[in-house]
């Protein structure tokens, strides 16, 4: 067991949770990752995860490739009861990677948001499309052709 635990919510068809994971092992991390999209949500567990990150279930609703439209979630009067029973019965529509560590815990996008809850960052890294982020510069450059 390491001494700084941290767990992603990681859905590997995605390019943002893919990076996320990426950088978070270029730290020198070895995270439990759970695909929850085939793992599932449990509304309790969804509930915690909300009251760590300050969030709303609004606030992590995924729109683009899920069935919020679909289901009326978009619309404002849908209560967030509604939108985690929807979640937990769809778990394709938390947003992702979603990602806890004892500094707390937070959707990660852009992937570079990991960064603020790591104890230590590696000096840089590059994307899965080439992009270079370089830790502590607020302007990430992509590389020269």
């Amino acid at each position: 067991m390491t001494d700084f635990p941290i767990m992603i919510f990681h859905n590997p068809a995605c390019g943002t949770s893919r990076n996320t994971l990426a950088m978070i092992q270029a730290a020198g991390y070895t995270p439990t990752v759970v695909d929850y999209v085939k793992a599932g949500w449990e509304k309790g567990q969804l509930q915690d995860l909300l009251a760590v990150m300050s969030a709303t279930p609004r606030d992590i609703l995924r729109e683009k490739g899920t069935p919020a439209t679909t289901l009326g979630l978009l619309d404002p009067a849908v209560t967030d009861e509604a939108i985690i029973d929807a979640m937990t019965a769809h778990p394709i529509l938390v947003n992702r990677p979603i990602v806890v560590t004892p500094k707390g815990a937070a959707l990660c996008r852009p992937s570079e948001a990991v960064l603020a809850l790591f104890d230590r960052t590696p000096d840089q890294f590059t994307k899965e499309d080439g992009e270079i982020v370089r830790i502590g510069d607020s302007n990430p450059k992509s590389p020269k052709a």
